[in-house]
């Protein structure tokens, strides 16, 4: 048997997130049909990823590959995913499962949330750049947002900052601050998010507040880019467990 994919998301409860990873997960069957693709959620949407591995169990699958849909290696992916799995494999004996690294911040992502600013007149006089995610009590994690904020100033040759959406500073409002002290007039803001949701909508209305002519790009998406990268974390967890 081909070991099965099952992309696992955070959930949440507007349901434009849900349908944002299913639209995700067809695109990767689309690149990948020979795998069976299964979506997956930690918490607040179904089906949990629970839910899906012991019914690959109950087929007779003895393998499969679980990929986080997550930009950042923080709780959900430290914690909680890896409870998830071993819950599942302590109640299905010889079923080994095996997670890979998150998304993350991978350059061709990077390259799609750039390309989401298309419009945004970034790179003229007066023009600054947040960078949005949905902020962590890991530092490490936030510490890569910020990371990303500086090498697309560096890139862009204007000021970019990065900004949380909760769990850390700066939130929009400071971050918008920080881009004036700067001289920075017209701001945009990058998603650092892979779906729409509630943190996407609060960070869209504090820099609303802040600035009402404030360009605001989508998120990652359905992105085909995105669908390949969730293969290519497939392809190394995969190899780690044909070599088993």
């Amino acid at each position: 048997m081909t070991t099965p994919l099952v992309p696992v998301a955070h959930g949440s409860r507007d349901p434009r997130s849900a349908a944002t990873v299913r639209g995700l997960v067809e695109r990767v069957r689309d690149q990948a049909p020979g795998i069976e693709v299964y979506e997956s959620f930690l918490d607040l949407s179904e089906p949990r990823v629970t839910d899906v591995l012991r019914r690959l169990y109950e087929q007779g699958h003895r393998s499969a590959a679980v990929v986080p849909l997550l930009l950042g290696s923080a709780f959900h992916a430290r914690v909680d995913l890896p409870a998830l799995v071993a819950e599942v494999q302590a109640a299905c004996p010889g079923f080994d499962v095996r997670v890979s690294d998150v998304l993350g911040v991978d350059p061709v992502l990077e390259e799609v949330a750039l390309d989401r600013l298309a419009g945004a007149g970034l790179g003229g006089p007066g023009s600054g750049l947040v960078v949005s995610a949905v902020g962590s009590s890991n530092a490490g994690a936030n510490a890569a947002v910020a990371d990303l904020a500086a090498r697309w100033e560096t890139r862009l040759g204007i000021p970019v900052t990065e900004a949380f959406a909760s769990a850390a500073q700066p939130d929009v409002p400071a971050a918008v601050r920080r881009l004036r002290a700067r001289g920075v007039e017209r701001v945009a803001v990058a998603a650092w998010f892979l779906a729409p949701g509630l943190l996407p909508d609060r960070i869209a209305i504090l820099a609303r507040e802040a600035d009402r002519g404030v360009y605001l790009a989508a998120p990652l998406g359905t992105d085909p880019r995105v669908a390949a990268a969730v293969l290519r974390r497939y392809e190394a967890a995969q190899n780690r467990v044909s070599a088993q």
